[in-house]
């Protein structure tokens, strides 16, 4: 098969780096910090400032900002007392570090046609690209890049901005009274109490409604005791788990970075999925399937956004929606909302459902049959349709633990039904390609047709990116 491995390598950059907050596990801990900055003369509070301005300022848009912004968070430790602007910001500086967010790795990519195809030589189509960065701890983030693919297949992608860029948390976000209602059924927490709390609820309501409904229904604690009631603290803990975020507009899109917010990301938010979905009127959403990693436990999660500055996380339901590789359909079919998973660790399966957060109805359609993938095997990204079927391109695990990219076809109509799969590996993992974070591992989160070929995007052994052009009718050809 005539695959074309380019030159085109996204390596990590360790000085890509984010203001992120210092915490300590207690009261204490702070307040002996505070103290011993309080202790220090105005004059060498000044000279100290200057210093740490002057040091960091360059890597960070408004750090003075920052650092005042930290400061409050913590004020409420402090003593009674007139503080100096520059002592306030001095002992926010204490209580922040930066963080490499790509110091260990760039790679697992997904790629979609960019929203903005203006302003392009003929034959050419510009692309956005989601990355799994990982940093000091095997924290995962998402972050992104652009690029072109020219009338050529020759690929190129844009440099990225030096500054980065955490967002902004909705403070009140919004619910839908019947999504959320539904999400506390499948959690196991229907029951009076809970039903005493939504029917104060209108049927959208805010984060502060709720507080304020827990706190009004007989019965359920006050939200200062969420963690030690089991009915309040899921009430809670499911409206913390969907949020939104939103950076602002003025900013390159290399530039934004989304780390973990919640408990059940706090190890990382790993292997997006992004796809282009149809909707309805003629609208187009880009929806994300992202595996949620607390440390010990895995869990599929979906983000929404309209412009890629605007972003809805949500969490998925049903017995379909847990284990790695949810993948969503760039479109409905018969009417449904469909997705591919591999939620029993080994296989691949098939769901629809009425509702984008809700996945029960499965079918298998896919088992490890050839030697490559006798370990496991799973989707890598969105099915992408062509006039032969859905492709699908898949992952294989070895012996050795070797990771090669498979595909097959789907049924157009019925994608329940596979009519075509490669007996050999699309690709594997080649010479330098085999060493890095994790050896042996070729992946990808997802690929794009342009013309006639297949850009491929993939990740190197945890490590790095790089790209490769197909032709699709080879890999159509080669499959039995």
């Amino acid at each position: 098969m005539n695959i074309r491995r380019t030159k085109v390598r996204l390596a990590p950059d360790q000085s890509r780096v984010i203001l992120r907050p210092l915490r300590f596990a207690t009261d204490a801990e702070y307040r002996r910090i505070i103290q011993r900055v309080q202790n220090v003369p105005e004059a060498e509070v000044r000279r100290l400032l200057e210093q740490t301005l002057a040091e960091f300022s360059t890597r960070h848009r408004d750090l003075s900002g920052h650092f005042l912004k930290r400061f409050n968070q913590i004020a409420h430790l402090l003593p009674a007392g007139d503080l100096s602007e520059a002592r306030k910001l001095l002992i926010g500086s204490y209580f922040m570090f930066e963080y490499s967010i790509e110091s260990a790795g760039l790679f697992n990519p997904s790629i979609i046609p960019h929203p903005d195809q203006s302003n392009l030589p003929k034959g050419s189509l510009r692309f956005l690209l989601s990355l799994r960065s990982t940093g000091e701890g095997h924290i995962s983030s998402i972050s992104f890049r652009t690029g072109i693919v020219d009338a050529h297949r020759q690929v190129t992608v844009d440099p990225p901005a030096k500054l980065l860029t955490e967002p902004a948390l909705v403070d009140n976000p919004s619910y839908q009274k019947d999504l959320f209602c539904r999400k506390l059924a499948e959690m196991g927490l229907a029951c009076g109490l809970t039903e005493g709390v939504m029917n104060r609820l209108g049927e959208s309501f805010t984060l502060d409604n709720l507080r304020e409904s827990i706190k009004a229904t007989p019965g359920v604690a006050d939200h200062c005791r969420f963690d030690e009631d089991p009915i309040a603290g899921g009430l809670w803990l499911l409206a913390k788990s969907n949020y939104e975020i939103y950076f602002p507009k003025d900013q390159d899109l290399s530039e934004c970075v989304i780390l973990p917010v919640t408990a059940q990301q706090s190890n990382g938010i790993e292997d997006v999925r992004l796809v282009a979905h149809e909707e309805e009127k003629g609208k187009t959403a880009y929806y994300a399937t992202y595996t949620a990693y607390d440390g010990r436990n895995v869990l599929p999660q979906m983000f929404v956004t309209e412009d890629f500055r605007h972003f809805k996380f949500t969490t998925l339901n049903g017995t379909g929606a847990k284990n790695k590789g949810m993948a969503l359909f760039p479109r409905k079919i018969n009417g449904h909302y469909a997705m591919l998973s591999r939620h029993d660790g080994d296989s691949l399966f098939y769901m629809t459902s009425d509702n984008v957060h809700f996945w029960s109805d499965s079918r298998s359609i896919i088992e490890p049959l050839y030697p490559w993938e006798f370990i496991k095997m799973g989707n890598c990204g969105s099915p992408i349709e062509t006039k032969d079927g859905w492709l699908v391109l898949t992952h294989g695990v070895g012996p050795m633990r070797k990771y090669c990219l498979g595909a097959l076809l789907l049924d157009k109509k019925d994608p329940s039904k596979a009519i075509a799969r490669l007996r050999e590996p699309l690709m594997c993992p080649e010479t330098a390609e085999r060493e890095g974070y994790v050896p042996n591992v070729l992946y990808t989160c997802g690929g794009m047709l342009h013309g006639k070929d297949l850009i491929l995007p993939y990740g190197m052994a945890d490590r790095v990116t790089g790209f490769a052009v197909i032709p699709l009718s080879e890999i159509l050809s080669a499959m039995s």
